[in-house]
């Protein structure tokens, strides 16, 4: 299974936001914090904006804020606004996918490994890694919500 670097990306630029509500942050000031590529940040933090996972405010003091509450947005929203698809094969959707002969069961269990993956995105919240981070600033943030 491959996690891309979009997810993982706009994973951790939405728990920057998290932790940091009093003000929009920049994507400089996450990229840096993050050790993210700028570039490719300025990307992602779209591809979020687009799915209402962030939203922007211009200006000199401008910058981006959760779209939603931290509670509500999970990281299987996150894979799908940047990735579309949870699991593909060779860039396929995994739904109508089909084998001939013995191996006609294979398919039905990379939709279970999808399923399973999908469960565990689903159950895990930027606000729950908020408050699992070893950065007491982060946990403290993340009480303040």
């Amino acid at each position: 299974m491959h996690i891309s670097a979009k997810a993982d990306y706009a994973t951790r630029a939405l728990v920057e936001l998290a932790c940091d509500t009093e003000r929009p942050l920049t994507c400089e000031a996450m990229a840096s914090s993050q050790e993210i590529p700028f570039r490719f940040l300025k990307s992602v933090v779209g591809d979020l904006r687009r799915a209402g996972l962030v939203r922007s405010q211009r200006g000199c003091e401008g910058g981006y804020w959760l779209g939603r509450p931290a509670s509500d947005i999970t990281l299987l929203d996150v894979v799908r606004a940047v990735d579309g698809e949870l699991i593909t094969l060779r860039g396929e959707p995994l739904s109508g996918l089909a084998y001939p002969g013995p191996a006609d069961a294979l398919p039905e269990i990379w939709r279970e490994v999808e399923e399973r993956a999908g469960e565990v995105l689903a159950g895990t919240t930027v606000e729950s890694l908020v408050r699992r981070s070893r950065r007491p600033a982060a946990r403290l943030a993340a009480e303040a919500v």
